[in-house]
């Protein structure tokens, strides 16, 4: 695994071992930059479930403000120090060592938003579900905030028109999809 373009570009990143995570092929994380390029520059990018980092430093890399990384799995936080100081990005870098939910808590009392939020669950355990649903009051967001959840086909979203926010599009891959929602828009 590597980086695909940018600053950093064919950097090689390393990956926590065993099956805890899960990280993004090249081509896929190629496919889903191509379609996220035109908001990354000067964005504020939270990686949540952040296994090696490499969405968020894929982001610093090709011009993104400022990256927070949420992870709590110990190999993994090893392996995101260790990459964003191989990219040489470790500056416009912050790691939460905490659960998902405690770090949405916390980044809420620090004020600031995201112009990109980007989580990689674990499959069909239904945590994307929980971040949407706090997400949904959150001063984390605002209605141009774009929200990016890796998930597996099979993942249901039903629930988001409830939680007040709609899908704009969906790229399915063979075992995977990207889905990318942004919040309704409130009167």
């Amino acid at each position: 695994m590597r980086v695909i373009a940018g600053l950093a570009k064919r950097i090689p990143l390393i990956t926590p071992v065993g099956l805890d995570t899960r990280p993004t092929t090249d081509r896929t994380k190629e496919t889903l930059f191509n379609m996220l390029q035109p908001y990354i520059v000067d964005c504020n990018f939270l990686d949540l479930f952040s296994g090696s980092g490499a969405i968020g430093i894929e982001a610093l890399s090709r011009g993104a403000e400022e990256a927070v990384f949420v992870e709590n799995g110990q190999e993994a936080l090893n392996c995101i120090r260790t990459n964003l100081t191989k990219t040489k990005l470790m500056d416009k870098g912050r790691i939460l060592n905490l659960d998902v939910l405690s770090a949405l808590i916390k980044l809420e009392h620090q004020g600031g938003k995201f112009d990109i939020v980007f989580m990689d669950p674990p499959y069909l355990k239904g945590e994307e579900e929980k971040v949407l649903t706090y997400l949904k009051d959150s001063c984390l967001i605002d209605k141009n905030t774009l929200i990016v959840v890796e998930a597996a086909l099979e993942t249901d979203f039903t629930y988001l028109e409830e939680l007040h926010f709609y899908i704009d599009k969906i790229k399915k891959y063979k075992t995977n999809m990207h889905v990318f929602i942004y919040p309704e828009a409130s009167d």
